[in-house]
Order: C-alpha cells, then sequence, then structure tokens
C-alpha cells in the first residue's frame, strides 16, 4: 500500500482480514507518546480503482499494550515510517516501554 503524507510518499504492507486490510506499524513516535512496539490499523480494501483511505486516527494500540497475558506481533521493518503519525490511540497506563521476556 503506498500513500503521500505532505509531499513524501510512503509504503505499508498489510495483511488481508475479514475483507479489510489489516496494518502493523510503527513511526517515530513509538515508545515516545504511542506504544512501544506499534499500532494496529485497519482499511478498507482498496475500490476497483485501487485508491482506498488511510485514516491514522483509527490506529489502535495492540492487545499487549493492556495486559502482560497477551502477545503481539511486532511491525515489520518496512512499516516503520520514519515520520511521526500523532493521529490515534496513544500511550495506556504505565505501558511506555517494551515487555521485558521472562
Amino acid at each position: 500500500m503506498v500513500f503521500t503524507l505532505g509531499t513524501k510518499q510512503y509504503t505499508l504492507d498489510a495483511l488481508e482480514e475479514d475483507g479489510n486490510l489489516f496494518i502493523i506499524f510503527g513511526d517515530e513516535t513509538s515508545g515516545k507518546t504511542t506504544y512501544p512496539s506499534g499500532r494496529f490499523l485497519s482499511v478498507k480494501k482498496p475500490a476497483a480503482d485501487g485508491t482506498t483511505i488511510i485514516d491514522f486516527n483509527k490506529a489502535y494500540n495492540p492487545p499487549c499494550a493492556f495486559t502482560n497475558y497477551a502477545t503481539c506481533p511486532l511491525p515489520p521493518p518496512e512499516n516503520i515510517l520514519p515520520v511521526a503519525i500523532t493521529a490515534g490511540e496513544k500511550n495506556y497506563g504505565h505501558h511506555t516501554t517494551p515487555h521485558a521476556s521472562s
């Protein structure tokens, strides 16, 4: 999935899930104002002309942001954006650093 933010073009890999596209991404806010391991986003599949809308306001924290009893996938390296996506869900509670493995 290719999108433009400002004047630059970026690419995100997406998975098909329940008729939509599922994206796991990280960005320059990860570990600062948003969950360190990244966030999730669901996007409608592209229309016949290949376009869709990516609404980063709908970015949300993975389940592992809320409990130590959940495991979550990390964004693939190609989905770590070199920009700050300030929209969407922010840090939750005390989870401001990645969980250490026991």
